[in-house]
């Protein structure tokens, strides 16, 4: 298999760096990679990227030695047809390593075409740690290392305007362009900055808020000898995500005139408000995935897919979807029928095996905050619980009851709730008097639901009857009596 780089590929080098990337990994390399190479392919002055990576682990190495060059396969289904396509990514000029070529980075502060930052560092990233200053070494949070660029920028143009940055986090936070701009002023003001350095990042980098959305799952180890043989390389990054994508950007007039991101035919809009978008996804994506976890597994399945194919269990989550979370969104910005066939799809993708235990971590918190909501607004505007949703939470309870027949469930939430919920399942007995006292004392768990939901009496005769019914006829059996 012959070796990745420019020279074996018959490519030319990557455009000028215009844009500095904090992380490698394979969601950037799926999502932002390939974003800037569709603008590439449209733009008079097509986007180099600078690759900035935290670690010096074996993977970027060979990254830069194959000059920056990886594929990218997306596959999956597009409005029910498979897609399954191979590109050779070539925007990446340099790969290289923060703790290893801290001057090097900064040095690249002083290139004026770098114009745009993006970032993707995981919802940990955004943090302030005091005493993490400038030594003449990295420091260890990414806020400070994009503070320390900016302010080498800022000194080497003498504040010039021009030279401003416009800045993309893509870190799954709300408000996450506002955080990012918060924690670099916090970190300027501890390292004393002065005031014209933090009036230049205030008025002449524009922090944008951004909600992004792409499965990646990458390439696993018993598929990479086939791919490496369908591409023709051996492609240490090469990497795989699915057909969807959304960026959604809350940006000025300014930024949208200057990179037109939603004119490439693809699924990216500048927004004045993220709420729509979030609410949908997490609502539907999000809140759907939660909720066919206990059920789906409880009634035999282990994966996403094998749910959705199921006829009980994926009319269950159909069901839901239609029937219990759309008609509660008031989100006329989103085209939500459009979203939901768009899901859907996703979580029948042929391509990725979701395993449901592996999607199971933090159900109890993942629980309040994508599906309780919609639980209660159903609630409030019909005067009904939703029995699907009830029926979900039901089956959570269940599941961290630890046993699927005489097999155990390997639970993995805080200890917190795995205490709990393991003391509420053997302080009640298995009929409807225990049932009935189990919701009640699931319902008042304050720690876990944020208020103590107990004192809504149609709430709790609700969910013990969908825990009788679980109890009594198996999961299955309750899927099909709440069937349409």
């Amino acid at each position: 298999m012959q070796p990745l780089n420019r020279t074996t590929a018959g490519v030319g080098p990557a455009p000028p760096e215009a844009i500095l990337q904090f992380g490698g990994g394979n969601f950037l390399r799926a999502y932002a990679e390939w974003i800037v190479a569709a603008y590439n392919r449209q733009a008079e002055s097509p986007l180099g990227v600078l690759v900035a990576n935290n670690s010096d682990r074996k993977i970027y190495r060979d990254w830069q030695a194959q000059d920056g060059l990886f594929h990218l396969l997306t596959r999956g289904l597009r409005d029910g047809e498979v897609v399954d396509e191979v590109e050779l990514i070539t925007n990446v000029s340099r790969v290289i390593t923060l703790d290893r070529e801290w001057d090097a980075f900064l040095a690249s502060a002083e290139q004026p075409e770098i114009r745009y930052v993006i970032s993707n560092t995981t919802e940990a990233g955004l943090r302030f740690v005091s005493g993490d200053g400038l030594n003449g070494e990295a420091p260890e949070e990414f806020p400070a290392r994009l503070a320390a660029w900016l302010h080498r920028r800022f000194r080497h143009f003498g504040g010039a305007a021009e030279r401003g940055c416009l800045v993309f986090p893509f870190e799954l936070v709300e408000s996450n362009g506002d955080l990012l701009r918060e924690l670099v002023l916090r970190n300027a003001g501890e390292w004393g900055l002065g005031a014209e350095f933090t009036n230049w990042i205030s008025t002449f980098c524009v922090f944008c808020n951004t909600l992004v959305d792409r499965i990646v799952p990458g390439i696993g180890d018993a598929e990479r000898a086939e791919v490496m043989e369908r591409i023709g390389y051996d492609d240490a990054v090469a990497t795989q995500a699915e057909p969807y994508h959304l960026l959604a950007i809350e940006a000025p007039e300014a930024v949208r005139a200057e990179l037109p991101l939603d004119r490439l035919g693809l699924n990216i809009r500048y927004v004045d408000d993220l709420h729509p978008y979030r609410r949908s996804k997490v609502a539907i994506l999000n809140g759907a995935h939660t909720a066919m976890v206990p059920v789906g597994y409880l009634s035999g399945k282990e994966t996403v897919g094998e749910t959705l194919e199921d006829a009980v269990t994926g009319g269950f989550v159909r069901d839901l979807i239609y029937q219990e979370i759309i008609p509660v969104l008031d989100l006329p910005e989103v085209d939500l029928e459009e979203y939901v066939r768009a899901v859907l799809d996703r979580f029948r993708n042929p391509f990725i095996q979701h395993r449901l235990l592996s999607i199971s971590l933090n159900s109890v918190t993942k629980f309040r905050t994508r599906i309780l909501p919609t639980l209660l607004d159903y609630l409030d505007q019909r005067g009904s619980a939703p029995p699907r949703i009830l029926l979900a939470w039901a089956a959570l309870l269940h599941f961290y009851r630890g046993k699927r027949g005489g097999e155990e469930i390997p639970l993995r939430d805080d200890p917190w709730a795995l205490v709990y919920l393991e003391e509420a399942w053997a302080s009640v007995s298995a009929d409807a008097t225990g049932m009935h006292e189990l919701s009640r004392r699931v319902l008042a768990w304050e720690q876990a639901w944020g208020s103590d939901l107990s004192g809504r009496p149609e709430l709790v005769l609700a969910l013990a009857d969908a825990l009788l019914a679980i109890e009594q006829g198996g999961m299955v059996a309750a899927v099909s009596r709440v069937a349409s």
